[in-house]
């Protein structure tokens, strides 16, 4: 189980940083140009990538077992763990109150970056269906 919550950790741990670069161009170039909900709809496909890439190369590296079990944990804490660090970034790092960072999920515009999120905690479990080679 050691590996799985290492993969977890990691995983969470690249994503989160991919997100936040990805995150800093939405803001900055996206969402003038075209509104917080298209550029919400425009970034998540890169972040599913990057983090479809991120999940192979932690997989592989902490030697998950090719197992449901395993890949729902490693979604699951990754998961949490990537909700974690949004909050905190939120509320330590920009100093919005904790009640409005999460009252802000009750928001249609939020429900696009939630889904890729869900997505992302799935990932682990959807490498399994992949061909391996012979």
């Amino acid at each position: 189980m050691r590996q799985v919550t290492a993969a977890a950790a990691t995983y969470a741990g690249w994503v989160f940083a991919a997100g936040f670069c990805l995150g800093t161009v939405r803001v900055l170039v996206l969402l003038p140009r075209t509104g917080a909900f298209w550029a919400e709809v425009i970034e998540v496909p890169f972040m599913l990538t990057l983090a479809y890439f991120i999940a192979r190369w932690r997989i592989a590296r902490h030697e998950v077992p090719a197992r449901v079990a395993e890949r729902l944990v490693m979604g699951g804490v990754a998961f949490v763990l990537l909700i974690c660090a949004e909050i905190a970034l939120s509320v330590f790092g920009f100093g919005r109150p904790l009640a409005d960072v999460v009252l802000a999920y009750a928001d249609p515009l939020k429900w696009v970056g939630l889904g890729g999120q869900m997505v992302f905690a799935l990932l682990p479990v959807a490498l399994l269906l992949q061909r391996r080679p012979a």
